[in-house]
């Protein structure tokens, strides 16, 4: 299978209505630990030199990059370690060129994808094939939004956060909608690459909230914190 990896200038507002609208062919960055959702925003920063060209070559077409974790039994420190199926493609929202051969980016989440196979190529980055039929529902936002158990969220939350010591910020949290409370909980709690696929790969927003509270309840017992309810968010 050849490259066949071009794009358009785009508007840096972009909205993507659905899997059609996408390319077929994208750059992938292989990261592990990290997590992509829909609406999401995560900020990297780059700096080795084939993937400050896989941005250079980002920003000259759609914008566009996958964001892969390389399979748990992928050696460790291997230039092109095997790939997990499903991955999260995000657009390039913010760009910073900080002069000293550091790009600092955000990619907003646009769809999770699932990798149809690399594409042979002589660039330095990777390039794969790439579906989003499977995952249509997640150019929708809010979809599923009511069905989250909100309080449980909140109360299993709270207790996890109480007990690894760490801070939020609370009163944003009451405000936010339940779609990104559970991706933005996701996203930066401190989990291992096994239970941060399992939350990308969960079918729908309620699958992955449940997913996150039976992560976090199972890490408490473990710790001993998991006697008793959980403290009730005022």
């Amino acid at each position: 299978m050849t490259e066949r990896f071009s794009g358009r200038e785009t508007m840096a507002g972009r909205r993507y209505a659905g899997p059609a609208e996408l390319p077929d062919i994208v750059p992938v960055f292989p990261l592990s630990g990290a997590l992509l959702l829909p609406r999401g925003q995560l900020p990297l920063n780059i700096f080795e030199p084939r993937y400050l060209a896989m941005v250079d070559a980002a920003l000259a077409a759609d914008r566009l990059i996958g964001m892969v974790q390389p399979r748990a039994e992928a050696p460790e420190n291997a230039w092109a370690p095997p790939l997990e199926a499903v991955g999260g493609l995000g657009r390039i929202t913010a760009f910073v060129d900080v002069g000293d051969g550091r790009y600092r980016i955000t990619l907003t989440g646009v769809t999770r994808f699932r990798s149809l196979g690399e594409v042979a190529t002589d660039r330095p980055f990777r390039l794969c094939r790439i579906s989003a039929v499977d995952f249509a529902g997640d150019f929708v936002a809010l979809a599923g939004d009511d069905a989250v158990d909100r309080a449980q969220l909140l109360r299993t939350f709270r207790a996890y956060l109480d007990a690894h010591s760490l801070q939020a910020d609370w009163d944003s949290i009451k405000r936010a909608p339940n779609e990104t409370l559970v991706n933005a909980l996701s996203m930066i709690s401190p989990f291992g690459p096994a239970e941060k696929q399992a939350l990308l790969e969960a079918p729908d927003l309620r699958a992955r909230a449940e997913t996150l509270v039976a992560i976090a309840e199972f890490d408490l017992a473990r710790r001993g914190g998991g006697e008793g309810a959980p403290p009730t968010l005022n």
